[in-house]
């Protein structure tokens, strides 16, 4: 599959690996794959209204939060359920960021040059794989990076959410990419 990625597709899951170094995460999740896209799909973004810069804020209050997205806290909410209280408790006791996700343990490193190596999360995989049927869909023979947003707006989760709060959801890129590559 990955001989279909385009350079841009390539360089984007290569600085989503960065980006996972960078947070001394143990895997490759979503949200360093949307961290990957935000260079090579900022036009199309921009098209929509939607500033890079505006999601990796929402994704990091939703990584700081274990997840939970404004929607979910919201719903958490009705049900007399404060998340920022529960987060800040946490992170009282457990340290900043407690939630975000565990660094590697050093024992546990495999070091390639001056990079660690990190697997993908399941969920980055199922993205991965289903930029190829994004691209099959779109009569394209490569998979580039607007195939990967397209991805990472079908699957559920924080990312999806975090892009449809910003009005990047699945159909809204579909019909823009549309309009780009007729125009």
């Amino acid at each position: 599959m990955f001989e279909r990625f385009t350079r841009d597709a390539r360089v984007a899951v290569i600085d989503a690996q960065a980006e996972a170094v960078e947070q001394d995460a143990i895997e490759i999740d979503t949200t360093h794959l949307l961290f990957g896209l935000l260079g090579p799909v900022e036009g199309l973004l921009a098209d929509l209204g939607v500033r890079p810069e505006l999601l990796r804020e929402e994704v990091a209050k939703v990584r700081r939060r274990g997840g939970i997205t404004d929607t979910d806290a919201a719903a958490l909410g009705e049900l007399g359920i404060d998340v920022e209280q529960i987060v800040d408790r946490v992170e009282q006791v457990h340290g900043a960021n407690a939630l975000a996700g565990r660094a590697v343990e050093p024992k546990r490193r495999r070091w390639f040059g001056q990079r660690a190596h990190r697997p993908f999360t399941t969920e980055a995989k199922h993205a991965l794989e289903q930029s190829l049927r994004e691209a099959l869909e779109l009569s394209d023979r490569h998979i580039g990076p607007e195939h990967l947003l397209l991805a990472l707006a079908t699957r559920p989760g924080p990312v999806a959410d975090v892009l449809a709060a910003y009005g990047a959801d699945h159909l809204t890129l579909r019909r823009a990419l549309t309009r780009r590559q007729v125009g």
